[in-house]
C-alpha cells in the first residue's frame, strides 16, 4: 500500500456555516463550497490547506453517523483521511493483515473520491479513511 499524503481531516460540526466562520473567516482558509452526500447523510464543506483539506461535516439526518458522533462527543475531529494510489490493493493488504474494516469495498464519497473506512478498534481509536482520487 502506498500512502501519498494526508488527503483531509474531517471535522464534525453542528453547522457548516458556523464552522466556516472559524476555519475560513478567522483562519483565512478558502471555502470551496458544499456538497451533500445523501448515502452518508452528510453535507460536507472543503477548505484547502496546501495539498490537503479540512472537511467540515454537517449531518443531514438526526440518525446519521455524524449526528450520532456529535451526540456522543460533540464537535471536533471525526477522522483522518489518507490518499492512497490504489484503494482496492490497500484494502486487500489490510484484510490480509487482519485489520478490521468498516468498508470491505470502496464507496463513492464527496468529490467523487473512492473511499473506505477502517474500524477505530483496529487503529488505536482513530477513525481512518482511505481515499483514492483519479
Amino acid at each position: 500500500m502506498k500512502i501519498l499524503q494526508i488527503d483531509h481531516i474531517g471535522v464534525a460540526v453542528n453547522s457548516n456555516a458556523a464552522g466556516k466562520q472559524f476555519w475560513s473567516d478567522i483562519l483565512g482558509l478558502p471555502f470551496e463550497g458544499e456538497e451533500t452526500v445523501a448515502e452518508q447523510k452528510v453535507t460536507t464543506a472543503f477548505l484547502p490547506v496546501g495539498e490537503s483539506e479540512v472537511e467540515l461535516l454537517e449531518s443531514t439526518d438526526p440518525g446519521g453517523p455524524i449526528a450520532k458522533f456529535l451526540e456522543k462527543k460533540g464537535e471536533g475531529v471525526h477522522h483522518i483521511a489518507f490518499r492512497v494510489d490504489d484503494i482496492d490493493a490497500a484494502l486487500d493488504e489490510l484484510k490480509n493483515k487482519g485489520v478490521k474494516l468498516i468498508d470491505e469495498t470502496p464507496r463513492i464519497g464527496a468529490g467523487g473520491a473512492r473511499i473506505a473506512f477502517l474500524h477505530p478498534k483496529a487503529t488505536g481509536g482513530v477513525l481512518v479513511e482511505l481515499c483514492q482520487r483519479d
